[in-house]
């Protein structure tokens, strides 16, 4: 499952985001978003900025929420308030988990 995780992570390109949930399906895992967050927390080299809660929300707390707003911005991707802009940024996965 780790490994599925981390792949589909991967895809994700600079200036794009998706959500944990997203993530999980892609991966083969619909309804395992919590997983896909205890892999972030654990894997080292992932583009973990790129992921997000629904609706654009960054879930971090404090200095690592600043960091992540950070990292996506000097990638290009745009806020609306506290959001990122999910509409122009979102990358949609196709079958077997790979970016459209």
């Amino acid at each position: 499952m780790r490994l599925r995780i981390e792949k589909t992570i991967r895809t994700i390109p600079r200036g794009k985001v998706s959500t944990y949930g997203a993530i999980a399906r892609a991966a083969g895992y619909p309804g395992a978003a919590r997983q896909v967050a205890a892999v972030l927390r654990r894997s080292f080299g992932l583009p973990w900025q790129r992921v997000l809660g629904a609706g654009g929300e960054i879930k971090l707390r404090g200095d690592s929420a600043i960091e992540q707003r950070l990292r996506l911005e000097a990638e290009g991707v745009r806020f609306r308030g506290r959001r990122v802009d999910i509409k122009r940024h979102e990358i949609k996965f196709g079958r077997g988990g790979r970016p459209n």
